[in-house]
């Protein structure tokens, strides 16, 4: 399936966010492509809100990873691989364990790792043009 959002602000994600919501419901491995600065991290802190995240969320970029507990005491696993040389170094971080889990993992720079992506993985793709975004989903 597809489904696109074209020129929303940062004001109007209220539907795409629900729409992701409900999809992870079934896929729990989302992929985030997107340039630098098209906002991957700003939309993933507000999915985490809706989620139910009682921890602060911010960029993993440094540390890879960051894993945040809901109000539901589920886990969410956030990745920012922009920093990763080579699939190798994803291993030594035990990528299986976090993406096979069944938690929710959301995947910033995913085509660093891409061969060890999930089949059933969901692509999120956001373009940024000024202050408006287009989306699009597959799942």
């Amino acid at each position: 399936m597809e489904k696109q959002y074209s020129q929303l602000s940062l004001f109007q994600l209220d539907e795409v966010i629900s729409d992701v919501v409900d999809i992870l419901k079934t896929h729990k491995v989302i992929l985030f492509f997107g340039h630098m600065g098209a906002g991957k991290t700003t939309f993933i802190n507000l999915l985490c809100k809706s989620l139910g995240v009682i921890d602060d969320t911010s960029s993993p970029t440094f540390s890879i990873v960051n894993e945040y507990l809901t109000d539901q005491k589920e886990t969410v696993y956030h990745f920012d691989f922009y920093r990763l040389k080579s699939e190798v170094e994803a291993f030594d971080l035990g990528y299986e364990d976090y993406l096979y889990s069944g938690n929710v993992c959301l995947l910033e720079w995913p085509e660093k790792i891409a061969s060890l992506i999930p089949e059933d993985a969901v692509e999120f793709h956001i373009n940024g043009l000024g202050d408006k975004r287009d989306i699009k989903i597959i799942w």
